[in-house]
Order: C-alpha cells, then sequence, then structure tokens
C-alpha cells in the first residue's frame, strides 16, 4: 500500500492480481510506489498468465468475482486489475460489485477514438496478439473502432517473464527494448495511428519512452487508475 500528500484518508483503490511472481517495477500497476495514493492487492489463485491471456478461461470469471466481492468488503473505493485481458469479463465484474470497476485500460478504447479525427486509428499494445479477439473489444463497445495492435509475445525476456514465468528477476533494459522495437514498428506501418493504449500493465513502465519515440497520446491503466482516484477524491477550487 503506497500513499503520497495528496492523498485522501479512506479512500484506496483495488486491485485484481494475476498468480505472477516477477519483479514489478517502478510504473507497473503492482508496484505500490506507481502512485500517490493507497492501493491494495488481491491475487487470484490459479489465475496465470496462461489460463488468462492464452486461454482466456472462462472457469476464472468465479475466482475474480470472489476476489473482487473481497477488496469491497475491505473497503476499497474502486476495483481494477493487473491484466488488461480480464476486459472480457468486465461487464460480469462490474455486476458482482457496487462500487466502480474498471477491469482493463482498454475500457478507455471507445473515448481515446472518439477523440481523434476519423482517419485515424488507435494503436493497442498488447501482451499477446493473437489473444485479443473480437469478444474483448465487443465487452467495451470497441468492436467496429479501426485499431492496429502490437504484441509482445515473441520478445523473449517479455514471453520468458512475463507469459512463461521462467525467471523471477526482468532485465528492465532488455525488455525495454523489446518494448521500443514493437512500438517502432507499429508506427511505421500504421502512420494513421493517431494514439496508443498500453493494454498489458507489465509494460506502462515505458509510457515515458513510448511517447518519447512516437510523439503520441499514450494511455494506459496507471493514467486511467489516477483519474479515477481524483473523480473520487474532488476537493474545493481556491
Amino acid at each position: 500500500m503506497a500513499s503520497g500528500p495528496e492523498s485522501r484518508p479512506g479512500v484506496t483503490i483495488g486491485v485484481l492480481c494475476l498468480e505472477t511472481s516477477f519483479t514489478k517495477i517502478p510504473g507497473h500497476i503492482r508496484n505500490p510506489t506507481t502512485f500517490d495514493f493507497p492501493v491494495s492487492y488481491q491475487v487470484v489463485p490459479g489465475a496465470t498468465p496462461e489460463r488468462v491471456v492464452n486461454q482466456a478461461d472462462p472457469r476464472l470469471l468465479e475466482p475474480f468475482i470472489q476476489a473482487a466481492q473481497q477488496l469491497e468488503a475491505d473497503g476499497v473505493a474502486a476495483i481494477t486489475s493487473a491484466c488488461g485481458f480480464l476486459v472480457l469479463f468486465q461487464q460480469e465484474l462490474a455486476d458482482a460489485v457496487k462500487v466502480p470497476l474498471y477491469a482493463s485500460s482498454l475500457i478507455q478504447l471507445p473515448m481515446v477514438y472518439r477523440m481523434l479525427s476519423s482517419d485515424r486509428t488507435v494503436g493497442l499494445l498488447v501482451a499477446r496478439k493473437r489473444s485479443l479477439t473480437r469478444r474483448h473489444l465487443a465487452a467495451i463497445g470497441g468492436e467496429s473502432i479501426p485499431v492496429c495492435v502490437a504484441g509482445m509475445d515473441e520478445q523473449p525476456e517479455f514471453r520468458e517473464v512475463m507469459l512463461q514465468g521462467q525467471r523471477v528477476e526482468v532485465d528492465a533494459d532488455r525488455l525495454e527494448r523489446e518494448v521500443m522495437s514493437e512500438v517502432e514498428r507499429l508506427a511505421l506501418d500504421n502512420p494513421a495511428m493517431g494514439a496508443m493504449i498500453i493494454e498489458c500493465t507489465d509494460l506502462v513502465p515505458f509510457a515515458h519512452a513510448i511517447q518519447a519515440r512516437i510523439g503520441l497520446p499514450v494511455f494506459d491503466i496507471v493514467t486511467l487508475t489516477e483519474m479515477i482516484y481524483r473523480s473520487l477524491t474532488r476537493q474545493p477550487f481556491s
């Protein structure tokens, strides 16, 4: 749990987490130093990247619902997750609690698209390109939005550490090079890209470098969580 000078007592964001053991570097939603307000984590047993990202295993819905309800019972003011592919369960999870629940950074897709001119597309940086289906986008009303997609599953550091869990320590420099390689390729192949959404929470630590390279707005789960927190802690204008 983290707090900063601008945080307000009693307002905490809950995070549904996958069962992973690799080091979460600053900028990752599961690194408490990422935020200047309180965050509470709830790991869902059995929710591995293989089952969530590769398989979209529907049997995980109930454990995630139970975890969300536990966070609500613990008093969090809103709930999110540490994996953007949980967008598939967005409505079911939101229906299971009485506090705001946003399962994925992808929930921003319709908003981001409407911010752009009609000849622009939205870039998506995801953990595994083949796993992002029409069903995932339809879960947030984004199935008809023009997108271009880059996946990280062919990159060795990301695949071995994040998807396969072969190592605990992350080579952040190597991972950044992999991220930038995919981002540069996506931007080169899609000159009409007008903004980017980072689906994968593991890649948010490199959002600054991504924006510096492509010169576009970059949205992710951290920017969304900061917005949600601010919406829950409004204060008088001086």
